[in-house]
């Protein structure tokens, strides 16, 4: 029989991590985000569905130029493609409480294959008797693959985004009834 989990939004962050400059790193947040998932149980390696999207116009760099460049069409195009989402495909453990999760992630309307590093931190049942899940979760993936190609050159020649886009989350999942 299938187990339902949804985010707990007040006890979990979706954040992006780039390089400005070459120099410095740039954190970024996605305050609007959902993520459903189906298991067997209390068994997420043998979840049926893995589903999360993240709201393009809730995006938080605090810096509200930058926000307002990043949904531009330079960047996420928020008017057109107001969603980033991510669809599970394959939960495969590399340890006791790791594993891999490979699906495919769209943005700007280009999916492509993801790996995501999945750590549980564990399950336990709260104070309120709701059963909850906590997970961190690592990727790395090159942001020019998904159409996010806007740059500018500095006058010693180096780049002012870098490529490579660092993912991390972490996530708490509630046992729905």
């Amino acid at each position: 029989m299938a187990t339902n989990w949804k985010v707990d939004t007040a006890h979990s962050e979706v954040q992006f991590k780039v390089k400005h400059l070459m120099i410095t790193t740039v954190t970024g947040y996605f305050k609007t985000f959902d993520l459903e998932v189906s298991t067997e149980g209390d068994d997420f390696s043998k979840a049926s569905s893995i589903v999360f999207t993240a709201d393009v116009d809730s995006i938080n760099t605090n810096n509200e130029q930058r926000d307002a460049h990043l949904k531009s069409a330079d960047f996420f195009d928020a008017a057109s493609h107001g969603q980033i989402r991510f669809v599970g495909r394959q939960f495969e453990k590399t340890g006791d409480d790791t594993a891999l999760l490979h699906g495919d992630l769209t943005i700007r309307g280009v999916s492509k294959p993801v790996t995501v590093n999945v750590e549980l931190g564990g399950i336990v049942v709260d104070p309120y008797g709701q059963t909850k899940a906590g997970f961190t979760v690592d990727a790395k993936i090159s942001r020019k693959e998904f159409g996010l190609t806007w740059n500018a050159v500095t006058e010693a020649g180096s780049v002012v985004v870098s490529d490579e886009i660092k993912l991390h989350s972490e996530i708490q999942l509630v046992k729905q009834g």
